[in-house]
């Protein structure tokens, strides 16, 4: 099974808005309650975000849901 693409972009966002915050994948999935590994994951897109954590992740950086989105 191949990533999707917009599950790859999302992945993409979300490290870029960490990047830009100076946030560990360490301290962003601990505040997420997940391992880093997770993050990674998400990141590479190798693994979907849901709906729910998508918005944790969208809070934690004060961005609207539409940032994750070409």
């Amino acid at each position: 099974m191949s990533t999707h693409v917009i599950d790859s972009h999302v992945g993409k966002k979300i490290r870029e808005l960490r990047n830009l915050a100076g946030v560990s994948q360490t301290k962003l999935a601990d505040s997420l309650g997940m391992s880093f590994q997770q993050v990674q994951k998400y990141e590479t897109g190798a693994n979907r975000v849901s709906a729910s954590k998508l918005f944790e992740i969208a809070s934690y950086f004060n961005a609207p849901i539409g940032a994750f989105f070409p």
